[in-house]
């Protein structure tokens, strides 16, 4: 249970990273969204990863050399999923915010399972 409170509390704060970083580029920069969203996933994935390293999935003890490469097939994954809904969204005519919103606690669910269960696990002795 602590490890899922962790992961919320992370999985917030990238979020917000992720959130600020594409509203700020597309209100203030006049990025296109699709675009920013990019920038926002990479300034977030730092976030997320020390997080759920140090954080949510201290307890497995994975190594960062093992971990890192794995939660960032999860994150790549996560992102082509999170980019591939939102652009489908922002198609059929939502509102960027709303869509992004939607977005992100979709794939966070999706991120939670693979990062428990595979990302950060340790082999067995």
């Amino acid at each position: 249970m602590r490890s899922l409170l962790w992961f919320g509390l992370v999985g917030a704060s990238a979020a917000a990273v992720h959130f600020g970083v594409v509203w700020a580029l597309v209100e203030i920069c006049g990025w296109p969204a699709l675009a920013a969203n990019v920038a926002g996933f990479l300034l977030a994935f730092g976030v997320s990863f020390a997080g759920h390293h140090h954080l949510s999935f201290a307890a497995q003890k994975a190594r960062v050399g093992e971990s890192l490469p794995r939660f960032a097939a999860v994150a790549v994954l996560g992102f082509v999923s999170n980019e591939l809904l939102y652009a489908l969204l922002l198609s059929q005519g939502m509102e960027y915010r709303l869509a992004l919103l939607l977005v992100l606690v979709l794939v966070a669910a999706m991120t939670w399972m693979l990062s428990r269960f595979w990302a950060f696990r340790t082999r067995a002795a």
